[in-house]
């Protein structure tokens, strides 16, 4: 799962620093997506390997199951797809908007996924020797800490570390909740799992954007790192309850 996740990082990666280097005055960026998208499908031919189930339907009313059986679980991947979503969108403008130029908001954004990246394996690692539900109140308190502090240290030397582990924070949370529901579900059910993850990405990759940006423009320019403070700070009441991670064997550790 940390590898997934270190991959999945790293692959985002790639757009801010090929906007770097080709820049941002003409489209090429946009094409050398499209080329991407169209050829990439093509890499799975002859492929096999996928795990074999049956078919089934998962609705909003699944989703719901879901979330009640499992709610810091889902709360945590609706955070994770809103922070990404943020990362890609609305940072850079948040950087530009406090002094920078597009070229250093590209390459924060870059170090926020470099930080994302590089550390889910250490947290991967550790999530098989200590204690999973440990790990993920810590990560949920790290992203608290780094959310507010943020708007404190943007303009100083100390926001490059900063970013690290706002990414790394975001990352472990979502690295987490794919072990904890791999624990909890097997086989179609563990694909039925897969599709809530999949509903409640789309959800945050929505709202996330909506909220932080309604946000900066109504209330208050710094509503991005706010907005996922508050999140956090949700995140760390839901564990407080009881069956937070749903049953004792998926709270195990």
């Amino acid at each position: 799962m940390a590898l997934y996740g270190s991959t999945y990082a790293l692959s985002q990666l790639a757009g801010p620093l090929l906007l770097g280097v080709i820049g941002t005055e003409a489209d090429y960026g946009f094409w050398i997506g499209v080329v991407l998208l169209v050829g990439s499908p093509f890499l799975l031919l002859g492929r096999t390997g996928a795990p074999s189930t049956e078919s089934c339907n998962v609705t909003l009313a699944d989703l719901s199951g879901f979330c009640r059986g499992m709610p810091a679980i889902a709360w945590a991947v609706a955070l994770f797809a809103a922070f990404e979503a943020l990362i890609l969108t609305l940072l850079p403008l948040y950087c530009i908007r406090h002094g920078f130029t597009p070229q250093i908001a590209l390459i924060m954004v870059s170090v926020v996924v470099v930080g994302d990246a590089l550390l889910q394996l250490p947290i991967g690692m550790l999530a098989d020797r200590i204690s999973r539900r440990a790990m993920f109140t810590g990560c949920a308190a790290l992203l608290l800490i780094s959310s507010l502090l943020v708007p404190l240290l943007i303009d100083t030397a100390l926001i490059w570390p900063l970013w690290t582990v706002f990414g790394a924070s975001a990352g472990g949370l979502f690295t987490l909740s794919l072990i904890l529901i791999g624990e909890r579900y097997r086989d179609d059910l563990l694909v039925r799992a897969n599709a809530h993850v999949a509903q409640l990405w789309g959800i945050g990759c929505l709202l996330g954007p909506l909220i932080a940006g309604a946000g900066s423009q109504w209330v208050s320019g710094e509503a991005l790192p706010l907005m996922m403070a508050a999140g956090a700070f949700g995140l760390l009441m839901l564990i407080r309850r009881r069956g937070a991670f749903g049953d004792s064997q998926a709270a195990r550790a």
